[in-house]
């Protein structure tokens, strides 16, 4: 198997964008040995450029279906693999995907090389199987809310605020003076917004659960909303990022398939995703939408050095 050091100097011995004459190589040996239509998903959210830039440019959008159309154009198989390197984004833009990968292939295995987190455990869920690695990582599916700021927008777990409300809510019953310090800092919600994080919460592990019960558990035991709960649970998981490994999605009945448990198929996904990771460090890609026949969308951001 390639490592990521080997095709680091694959790639600088060779001509001018050369990255992508290689990771399309690695995609389309990939392909060749699963037979499978073959889509990575990879953004450039571990790269050391990300703190300069807004981390819209590397979440799941609306845009990304574009990206997807253009993907699967010209691909006539009805199984894919969908590798997913992404910290997530929007449930509605998930949704969207989901809803037009499942049109159009009847068995989906998504396949997660380190790490699909958020939106993107999402969308893994909404596979008929889930391939992880002893390194790879899916990620709870509370949602993030966004809401405008005297300080311009902020972003935080729509879990948090609900409970910032219920600790305001039961201080100011507990003592009505509280209330003018509660004031200032509820106030920095927009109307209707208790009712939005309530609604994202809800929706989240609902499609979560519809999804699983769907497709991963469509011959089986049902349990899509056991584990849709579990992903959601705020409370257990402590924080949004905390990563969950392969052990963990086994035992709470996730259907997964080892990677080590083929060689082959391990040795022809992680020079994909070595290969995808170097032309994000490389070049100013934040964002891969790429089949194995090297068609897709990129998105590319020019970025600014800042002095030193």
């Amino acid at each position: 198997m390639a490592t990521k050091d080997d095709i680091t100097k694959e790639i600088l011995t060779q001509k001018a964008a050369s990255q992508d004459v290689v990771r399309r190589k690695y995609l389309a040996d990939l392909h060749e040995y699963t037979k499978r239509d073959t889509i990575l998903y990879s953004t450039a959210f571990a790269s050391k450029k990300l703190p300069n830039l807004p981390s819209f440019l590397v979440s799941v959008t609306n845009e990304d279906i574009q990206g997807f159309m253009a993907a699967l154009h010209g691909l006539k198989g009805d199984k894919l693999d969908l590798i997913l390197h992404s910290p997530g984004g929007s449930l509605e833009a998930a949704d969207q995907i989901v809803q037009y990968l499942r049109k159009k292939y009847a068995h989906i295995r998504a396949i997660v090389p380190q790490n699909a987190m958020s939106a993107a455990t999402m969308i893994a869920c909404a596979c008929d199987t889930i391939v992880m690695g002893k390194h790879s990582a899916i990620g709870p599916i509370d949602p993030q809310v966004t809401f405008p700021t005297r300080n311009g927008h902020s972003t935080a777990p729509a879990h948090a605020i609900l409970s910032e409300f219920m600790q305001a809510r039961q201080e100011i019953l507990t003592d009505p003076r509280t209330a003018v310090l509660w004031a200032g800092r509820i106030q920095n919600y927009p109307p209707g917004f208790l009712q939005m994080c309530q609604d994202a919460i809800r929706l989240s592990e609902d499609k979560v659960a519809e999804w699983l019960d769907m497709y991963m558990f469509a011959t089986a035991e049902k349990k899509g909303a056991a584990i849709a709960k579990w992903l959601a649970n705020a409370g257990e998981h402590k924080t949004h990022g905390r990563p969950i490994g392969i052990d963990k999605a086994v035992e709470i009945g996730l259907v997964i398939e080892p990677l080590e448990d083929d060689q082959r198929l391990q040795d022809r996904v992680l020079p994909v995703f070595h290969a995808a990771a170097i032309t994000h460090e490389l070049t100013d890609c934040m964002k891969i939408i790429e089949n194995h026949e090297g068609r897709g969308a990129f998105l590319n951001v020019q970025i600014k050095q800042g002095k030193n």
